[in-house]
């Protein structure tokens, strides 16, 4: 069996948020065809207790603490100088001389790197046979920020799109293959790096719509005859804060004038301050962690996800739609899905749309139809079989020519 060096910036799991259910059913994958080396982060002390179910998966390991606060504190010290902050916050000599070594002392015969800013650790193993999985445009992402920010952080924001984005054009010069979440972002980056057209390909998400199935008996985490819309993500991540806040004075007001009876419920880990203070408003609960969000997708009326910045793929609307949810979205929080608007799911681009959607929906019962539409999608588009079989693709044969041309096939 071959081997393969595989450094991700945070420990593949649980699968419970975005970038940890990608790269864990990358690991699970990768590990029923190679000997794999993780090496990796944890910035969360609960996910210590996961090592030894990650080290299950894998020949050798090396998990690195990082501590938010000292890593931003260390990554302004590069504020002035040609470095993105994001490599500075994720560099760790330890990890370095772990890959040297492996490199050095093992027969690595393939890397895979997950977000560019683990590319870092291997700019003197070119020759290697290598793939960064990239998964969002993270340079744009900066740029949103930007555009959503005041000054000093604006100025901060656009400095890091601006190196990042030179960083991830070197990353994609050297490397084998780039690869996206989903078209979409692949496209935009074609966009930006168009010199490296020929080796960026995408492979989606996928779902697991067995666990995510609306199928399952649940207890009804709700009162009695509850109307819910409900929205689910981790609560400390600025763009889920923003979407909540902005929905929570937006929009849900206005829905509960005229519908009394609907409450809203925000459902995900380490809520903000700002979040935590949506549940002094009427008709509003946080939750917090919960042990598990599908009885919540489960007896919600419909699931909202009114992103404002978003970028790549967002599980949290695959997984309501795999639950046979009415979804209501905004464009952002679309981007990157293949959905019919109006059969699969909503789409409001504003808060005035967003209140006559709702309202809507409600009135007319909520059709069933839609919820069953969503998870036919879900099931065509968004499996893991599918999706990661793309990615050996790109470790075998000829990878120039007919197996660039397989793995842009959706």
């Amino acid at each position: 069996m071959q081997t393969l060096l595989y450094l991700t910036h945070r420990i593949p799991y649980p699968p419970n948020k975005g970038d940890k259910i990608r790269s864990y059913h990358l690991l699970r994958h990768l590990s029923e065809r190679y000997r794999v080396y993780l090496g990796t982060f944890i910035d969360d002390e609960q996910d210590w207790q996961y090592v030894d179910q990650v080290k299950s998966f894998c020949e050798d390991t090396c998990f690195i603490k990082l501590d938010p606060f000292t890593a931003r504190i260390r990554s302004l010290f590069t504020l002035f100088s040609n470095t993105p902050l994001t490599l500075s916050y994720y560099y760790n000599q330890r990890l370095q001389a772990w890959v040297n070594e492996r490199l050095s002392k093992k027969s690595i015969d393939h890397i895979l790197i997950f977000s560019s800013a683990m590319a870092q650790y291997i700019g003197h193993a070119k020759d290697c046979d290598h793939i960064v999985d990239f998964v969002d445009v993270d340079s744009d992402k900066w740029r949103q920020y930007a555009s959503a920010k005041s000054w000093p952080q604006n100025w901060i924001y656009r400095r890091e799109a601006k190196l990042l984005l030179a960083y991830e054009k070197q990353v994609a010069k050297d490397c084998g293959y780039v690869t996206f979440v989903s078209e979409k972002e692949a496209d935009l980056f074609k966009q930006l790096v168009p010199e490296v057209t020929d080796k960026t390909v995408f492979f989606n998400n996928g779902v697991d719509t067995d666990f995510f199935s609306p199928y399952l008996r649940y207890d009804n985490p709700y009162s009695e005859g509850a109307r819910v819309l409900v929205f689910t993500g981790a609560m400390d991540y600025w763009p889920n804060v923003d979407a909540v806040s902005w929905f929570a004075h937006a929009v849900f007001p206005a829905v509960r004038a005229q519908l009394p009876q609907v409450e809203f419920y925000v459902v995900g880990a380490r809520p903000s301050r700002e979040v935590m203070a949506l549940a002094s408003l009427p008709g509003i609960t946080v939750t917090g962690a919960v042990e598990d969000i599908r009885p919540y997708m489960a007896y919600a009326s419909m699931a909202v996800a009114p992103l404002r910045v978003a970028r790549g793929i967002q599980n949290k609307v695959l997984e309501a739609m795999a639950m046979e949810k009415i979804v209501i979205v905004s464009p952002q929080a679309m981007e990157g899905i293949y959905a019919v608007p109006e059969i699969e799911l909503f789409v409001a681009s504003d808060a005035g749309q967003f209140i006559d959607q709702i309202i809507l929906l409600f009135q007319n019962n909520v059709s069933k139809d839609t919820g069953g539409a969503a998870r036919s999608r879900v099931l065509k588009d968004y499996n893991w079989a599918e999706s990661l079989a793309r990615i050996d693709a790109l470790f075998t044969g000829n990878r120039r020519n007919d197996l660039r041309d397989e793995i842009l096939v959706r």
